[in-house]
């Protein structure tokens, strides 16, 4: 891995990588985060019994719209075309509910920033929906979990 810090010029001004010359590869990333509630919170969350609807599936709508407009919510990050972003939750403790996205693209940069995105903001939007009924929530260790790229001409 190179110490190198690519989005800054020769002057230590902030500038967007330059990926033109990168060939098309394809992209894989994989991120993680967990949405804290008291148990009696998540058991609504799971069956959809809460005054702003059914949280899961407007988080997950919320999640995949916000990895598509990574570019404009990340200054330096580029514009991807994305070809697919999935949004999943699953209840991994009584009181912690694991929110994880993947991200596939074919292009010449990685997708990490969009599944962080789309975790980050499917979890920012559970918090929305439940702060009402729980003012003991939290989100936690959202994170990178992996992230490929394969050859075009392999897939």
């Amino acid at each position: 891995m190179s110490d190198e810090l690519t989005h800054l010029d020769g002057a230590g001004r902030a500038q967007m990588v330059d990926v033109s010359a990168k060939p098309a590869m394809h992209r894989r990333a994989l991120a993680e985060g967990f949405f804290c509630a008291q148990e009696s919170t998540l058991d609504r969350v799971m069956v959809g019994d809460l005054p702003k609807g059914e949280v899961l599936a407007v988080a997950r709508v919320a999640g995949i719209s916000a990895a598509k407009a990574c570019d404009r919510l990340i200054p330096l990050a580029h514009s991807l075309r994305l070809d697919q972003v999935a949004v999943h939750f699953e209840r991994s403790a009584s009181d912690r509910l694991r929110v994880w996205a993947e991200a596939v693209a074919i292009g010449p940069t990685g997708v990490e920033m969009e599944a962080l995105t789309a975790v980050s903001v499917a979890c920012l939007t559970l918090y929305d929906m439940t702060k009402g009924v729980d003012r003991q929530l939290q989100l936690q260790d959202i994170r990178l979990i992996s992230k490929e790229k394969t050859p075009v001409a392999e897939v």
